[in-house]
């Protein structure tokens, strides 16, 4: 199974892959050269891998996307597999409802099929509020998706994330009779 994590730079993907991995993760980190979008250090620049051991054997696949735009061209190529993908986004982040639109539109294969998980972090007011807004988002394009707040530094946050990704594509599979 290979589960994405997408988002723009700074969302916080290598840092929820690395609260989940059951291996040290592996990281594409480099010198953050886009310092007026983002002020970290670094960012990544290719792709972040780890992986999660089930109960029952099997092992998952995480892979965190580069957020930037002009990485990009990575992103079909990383998504081709994948059972799902959660999107992460930064509430405190300039124009953070308008990436949601621009990662909707990147992966419509996925969206289409309704293997998308949303996490909202960095969240400063209540969180209905807050999940309010993306809400009409998805509401005006016609999509239900499992919108949450989260923190990616704890471990149970993105566990629910991946969990309810798994959950909604057995269900999505049950009901398009794809199920094994």
């Amino acid at each position: 199974m290979k589960i994405l994590f997408i988002g723009p730079m700074g969302a916080g993907k290598t840092t929820a892959i690395s609260a989940v991995s059951d291996i040290p993760p592996i990281t594409t980190e480099a010198e953050n050269n886009d310092l007026e979008s983002h002020a970290k250090a670094t960012t990544t620049v290719a792709m972040d891998f780890g992986e999660i051991h089930l109960d029952n054997g099997e092992t998952v696949a995480l892979y965190g996307i580069p957020g930037q735009e002009r990485f990009s061209f990575m992103w079909p190529v990383l998504a081709e597999g994948a059972m799902g993908a959660i999107l992460l986004l930064d509430d405190g982040a300039t124009g953070a409802r308008e990436q949601l639109v621009t990662y909707l539109d990147a992966f419509p294969e996925l969206v289409g099929r309704g293997a998308l998980v949303i996490g909202v972090g960095h969240v400063r007011q209540g969180h209905g509020q807050v999940l309010a807004a993306y809400q009409d988002v998805l509401r005006q394009r016609g999509l239900a998706l499992p919108l949450f707040t989260t923190d990616v530094r704890e471990r149970h946050n993105v566990l629910l994330l991946i969990e309810t990704l798994i959950a909604n594509a057995e269900v999505n599979q049950l009901l398009d009779g794809t199920a094994p």
